[in-house]
C-alpha cells in the first residue's frame, strides 16, 4: 500500500497527502502525519492558488445561499473539497453528494488530539504488523537454515555407508578369490600326491633299490622344491592417534592403505585430514601411497601407523 493510500485511509484528502509526503521529502508516512496535523488549516498552494485566481466577488454579489462544502446525502457528513469527497465515497460506497451553505468547521485541539491517537494507533498496528512478518521471515530462515544443515548430514552419512559397503563387498570378494586360490592349491597337492604315489608303485626292470633310493630322492627334492614360502593374507595393524590412544584392527593383506584411513574416520568420528607413517623404518605415506596395497607398503604380517597433522 502506497504512503498516499495510507494517509487517504486516515482520513486526509488526497491533495493534501501528496504536498505532504512532497514537502517532507518522501520521508514516510509518519512525517507527513505530523505536517498536516500541525497545517490541518493552510490551504495547500494548489488552493491557494485557485483561490487568488478566481474573479473577486464584492460583498453586494455574494448571496445568503454560496456553497462552503458539499454533503453526503447517504449519511450528511460533510466535505470541504472535491478530494474529500473522492475519499469519503471510495470508503463509504456512497454516491450521493449535493453543494451545501454549511462550512465545515476546522478540528478543535481535542478532535485534532484524537484524531492524532487515532492515527498513532493505526500507525502501532502497522509496525506491529511489520514486525511479525519479519519474525515470520526470519523463523522460515532459520527453519530452512536448520533444513539444509539436516540436508547434508544426512548426505554425508549416506556418502559414508556407501564408502563401507564399497570396503566390505571388496572384502568379500577378496576372501571369495582366497578361498578359491586355496581349493586350487589343495586339489594341486592332491594331485601332485597321487602322481608320486603311481609312481612309486610302477615295476622297474632293473636294480629296483637304486630305483626307488633315487624316486625317494626326487620325492624329497619335490618336496622340499615345491613347498612355497609362507604366504599371509591378512595383517594386523595398530594406529596410534593424535591424543595417544590406539586402534587396533586386521585387514586383508590386499586391501589398500586408503582402507585403513576411511577405518580410523568411522572410529574417531573426524574429518580433519591426517597422514600416516611409520617409524621402523620412518616413512611417510604420500598420496600415491594410500592407492597401494597394504602388502605392497611392508605392512605385513603387522605394524604399527602413527596419524599426523596436514597442513591445508
Amino acid at each position: 500500500m502506497g504512503d498516499v493510500q495510507m494517509l487517504m485511509e486516515m482520513g486526509f484528502p488526497k491533495e493534501r497527502a501528496e504536498y505532504a509526503l512532497k514537502v517532507t521529502n518522501n520521508k514516510g508516512v509518519e512525517p507527513a502525519m505530523e505536517w498536516l496535523l500541525a497545517h490541518v488549516d493552510e490551504p495547500i498552494p494548489q488552493q491557494q492558488q485557485a483561490a487568488e485566481e478566481s474573479p473577486s466577488t464584492s460583498s453586494s454579489e455574494k448571496v445568503a445561499g454560496e456553497a462552503k462544502s458539499l454533503k453526503c446525502d447517504d449519511c450528511g457528513k460533510l466535505c470541504k473539497d472535491q478530494g474529500e469527497v473522492e475519499f469519503h465515497a471510495a470508503k463509504t460506497g456512497h454516491s450521493n453528494f449535493s453543494e451545501s451553505t454549511e462550512e465545515k468547521k476546522p478540528l478543535t485541539e481535542e478532535e485534532k488530539k484524537q484524531q492524532l491517537a487515532l492515527i498513532e494507533e493505526k500507525l502501532k498496528q502497522k509496525r506491529l504488523e511489520r514486525e511479525e512478518r519479519e519474525r515470520q521471515d526470519a523463523l522460515e530462515r532459520e527453519r530452512n537454515r536448520i533444513k539444509s544443515g539436516k540436508d547434508m548430514s544426512e548426505a554425508r552419512r549416506r556418502v559414508e555407508e556407501l564408502e563401507m559397503k564399497k570396503i566390505i563387498e571388496q572384502r568379500k570378494r577378496e576372501k571369495a578369490e582366497e578361498k578359491a586360490a586355496r581349493e586350487r592349491v589343495k586339489a594341486q597337492i592332491e594331485a601332485d600326491k597321487a602322481r608320486r604315489k603311481a609312481s612309486q608303485t610302477s615295476p622297474t626292470a632293473e636294480t629296483p633299490v637304486a630305483s626307488s633310493s633315487v624316486s625317494s630322492t626326487t620325492t624329497n627334492t619335490d618336496v622340499s622344491v615345491k613347498s612355497p614360502p609362507k604366504e599371509y593374507k591378512e595383517t594386523r595393524i595398530q594406529i596410534r592417534l593424535q591424543d595417544g590412544s590406539t586402534l587396533t584392527e586386521t585387514f586383508n593383506v590386499n586391501e589398500q592403505l586408503s582402507a585403513v584411513r576411511v577405518f580410523i574416520q568411522m572410529k574417531t568420528g573426524s574429518e580433519i585430514p591426517f597422514g600416516l607413517m611409520t617409524t621402523f623404518p620412518r616413512k611417510v605415506f604420500d598420496c600415491d601411497d594410500f592407492e597401494k596395497p597394504l602388502s605392497a607398503l611392508g605392512l605385513v604380517p603387522s605394524a604399527v601407523l602413527i596419524m599426523t597433522k596436514v597442513n591445508v
